[in-house]
């Protein structure tokens, strides 16, 4: 299928342009006695997020991905700063917090758990099981029915919790049916441990199965402007079942920001490193898209994380993506997009502008790719 053709069966559903966010602005504090001095737990300062549905379940427009924080990207982040990053995020209106046990391992449930204990029923918290953690195994794909259970029950330990608004399948298993994964996951939901549930990189056809014998609330994959592969493989079928969709990596891994250049190079701890779309020809390659995001951002006067944003929140109103950061004013900036909306004629002319861009490289290395069920 060429660009064009695949262009014309995207769907152009959108909201109009409703408003301008206004961000927080106090400085990020680092000794303990600042952040009680700072935290405020939402007082009104949420006035600008809209919030959207996820088949049954509320949440905010943009979420907050809590995988960086444990080093995906490389570096090492400290703790505290992290729990205030991700009560800041409740301040400025995030009900929406994505976590799993893989990640760290579980470093990055333990921390979620922390952060939102004040507020707890107040967010809406998404993990996922699904890899080999409780077995030592954290790359292999393991959804056999014992493993959830254990799965399940070290999440809630973690996430300080007696229930998981949001429980993924991380990856489809071939090794165990949908149908028995959607049972076992049927079983949490009666038993009040899992209020509702979803897949992550999942094919269509998985989708149906999983959802016929246990109705999904969300499906999770990789989306951006330059990823759009879900818009034609799973959106018709998502749209027809009432299934929301919740993209990770939506500022594809902060290429679209305008922070990557085409020098740019990444070390071996940094998820990138061996990421086709990173490496040095192709960082070159597709520097085009990164000016086209800047030029619509300047248009609408807003910075590019925003627009990418903005891009994707204006396409589906069961969208809800979930961005992830390690920076309080990344989180303000990308927060920005909360009611910014494209109209549909803008949405048009962008995607001609978006069809004239050759794009060059796969999202995911091969190891990767080999677990993402088609």
């Amino acid at each position: 299928m060429n660009r064009r053709d695949f262009l014309k069966m995207s769907s152009l559903a959108t909201m109009s342009a409703v408003g301008m966010w206004t961000g927080i602005t106090e400085t990020f504090a680092h000794a303990p006695e600042q952040k009680e001095k700072y935290r405020s737990y939402n007082t009104g300062l949420a006035s600008s997020m809209e919030y959207r549905k996820l088949g049954g379940l509320d949440v905010s427009a943009i979420g907050l991905g809590c995988l960086p924080m444990v080093g995906y990207y490389g570096g090492k982040y400290d703790k505290h700063e992290m729990i205030a990053l991700i009560r800041r995020a409740y301040d400025e209106g995030v009900t929406f917090f994505d976590t799993a046990e893989v990640y760290g391992p579980h470093t990055s449930e333990e921390w979620v758990g922390e952060a939102v204990a004040p507020f707890r029923n107040k967010i809406k918290i998404g993990t996922k099981f699904g890899f080999g953690v409780e077995e030592g195994k954290p790359t292999a794909l393991n959804s056999r029915p014992d493993h959830i259970r254990r799965a399940v029950e070290g999440s809630l330990k973690r996430l300080r919790t007696d229930h998981i608004d949001l429980l993924y399948q991380h990856r489809v298993d071939p090794n165990v049916p949908v149908e028995e994964v959607a049972g076992v996951v049927k079983e949490l939901i009666l038993e009040g441990k899992v209020l509702h549930w979803g897949m992550s990189e999942a094919s269509a056809r998985s989708i149906r199965r999983a959802h016929a014998v246990c109705p999904l609330s969300a499906v999770q994959s990789e989306y951006a402007i330059w990823w759009r592969e879900p818009e034609t493989k799973i959106f018709p079928t998502l749209e027809e079942l009432g299934i929301g969709f919740v993209p990770y990596c939506p500022l594809g891994r902060a290429f679209l920001t305008g922070v990557i250049h085409a020098d740019s190079t990444f070390s071996r701890n940094d998820r990138r490193w061996n990421l086709p779309q990173f490496q040095p020809e192709a960082l070159k390659h597709n520097m085009p898209l990164v000016y086209l995001v800047q030029q619509w951002a300047e248009r609408k006067g807003i910075t590019p994380a925003q627009f990418a944003l903005v891009w994707m929140l204006s396409r589906k109103p069961w969208i809800a993506p979930i961005p992830g950061t390690t920076n309080p004013q990344h989180l303000d900036d990308f927060l920005g997009a909360g009611k910014i909306r494209l109209s549909a004629w803008e949405m048009e002319e962008f995607d001609r502008d978006y069809a004239k861009i050759d794009l060059m490289g796969h999202r995911a290395d091969p190891f990767t790719e080999s677990q993402i069920d088609k």
